[in-house]
């Protein structure tokens, strides 16, 4: 299994424990697929607020069906996150 170095959330400095701390406020903790991208502060920055736009603003699925959906397609992919 491949392993992606990641910087945990005690190491973090500047941009990125920024951004963990948000993550930490919006929800409740820093998941571990955000923490695969922590190399790349900016590069997570954009990842959370595509990930924000996508699945927190109002579209034509409500949240839980948004959330639902992928869950559906993390086990069909088996991306257990």
């Amino acid at each position: 299994m491949p392993y992606i170095t990641q910087i945990n959330e005690d190491q973090a400095t500047g941009e990125l424990a920024a951004i963990y701390e948000s993550c930490r406020q919006r929800a409740g903790g820093v998941a571990n697929i955000l923490k695969v991208q922590s190399q790349d502060p900016g590069l997570l920055r954009e990842s959370l607020r595509f990930y924000i736009r996508l699945m927190k603003s109002p579209n034509a699925l409500p949240p839980d069906q948004r959330e639902m959906l992928g869950a559906v397609v993390s086990n069909v992919n088996e991306c257990y996150y």
